[in-house]
């Protein structure tokens, strides 16, 4: 009953935070490209970790305890990929673009909840291909589709319009590509999507391409697709920022 009750609050509170479109100056954000390992801090952790849950949320699902006094849940969909750190933090091997969302690390002592809620928000960078790997040939048209999956309160547009977010893609050398380069075609269906449409030549074997997500002009993730041996390979790296207010990025 105690837990029903502790997954209810976190729904009147997290209802709270999208009605008013605010968080704490505390809350930490984590931007992560898909199929990477993410490590979520845990900022008011006790001694020692048998009094963290860990629960997660996002704008479209119901809140799910995913750590409860210091055991992982074996009855949600992630709980294979999960982990708690010797500090409390939140191990999740393998991010998928479902992993995005709100995750609140809150501290119980003998029933009792022990100060306030640290609130982590998790932004996933995902790329995808119209195209499969044995269409992938010079003389082929390949469109690769980077998307920013983000729940910060209000939807993913309207964050991006309000704190400077931008994606966009740049080629092997780093520059970035713009409409005016014949050889690419560059849509924007929302604020949170870009596309990115090419006729693949000899010449682009084993070159890269990146897409990046800037917060305020620096960089939070990139996604790097690379054309291999008519295969698209992917690798990524990301960064943390902590609000208090912007304290800069932490790559990791």
């Amino acid at each position: 009953m105690a837990d029903k009750c502790h997954l209810c609050l976190l729904g009147l509170i997290f209802l709270s935070s999208l009605l008013t479109g605010t968080s704490g100056v505390d809350d930490a954000h984590v931007f992560i490209s898909s199929g990477e390992n993410v490590h979520l801090p845990c900022i008011n952790a006790l001694h020692d970790c048998k009094s963290t849950t860990w629960i997660y949320n996002n704008r479209y699902s119901a809140a799910v305890e995913l750590i409860g006094s210091g055991i992982k849940k074996n009855n949600t969909e992630s709980h294979e990929r999960l982990s708690l750190g010797s500090d409390c933090s939140l191990n999740i091997k393998n991010i998928t673009k479902e992993d995005y969302g709100l995750y609140i690390c809150r501290q119980y002592v003998n029933g009792q909840q022990q100060g306030t809620d640290a609130r982590v928000y998790l932004h996933v960078l995902h790329v995808s291909s119209s195209s499969s790997q044995t269409e992938i040939s010079p003389g082929s048209s390949v469109t690769l589709s980077c998307q920013l999956y983000s729940s910060y309160g209000v939807s993913c547009d309207d964050w991006i319009r309000s704190e400077g977010i931008e994606l966009f893609w740049v080629n092997q050398a780093g520059d970035k590509l713009t409409r005016s380069d014949s050889r690419y075609q560059i849509s924007a269906p929302g604020h949170c999507i870009i596309t990115l449409t090419t006729t693949l030549l000899n010449e682009d074997d084993n070159r890269e391409r990146k897409c990046e997500v800037t917060l305020k002009n620096q960089t939070s993730a990139t996604y790097t697709v690379k054309i291999s041996e008519l295969q698209v390979i992917s690798s990524q790296f990301s960064c943390i920022r902590i609000e208090q207010p912007y304290l800069g990025f932490k790559c990791v």
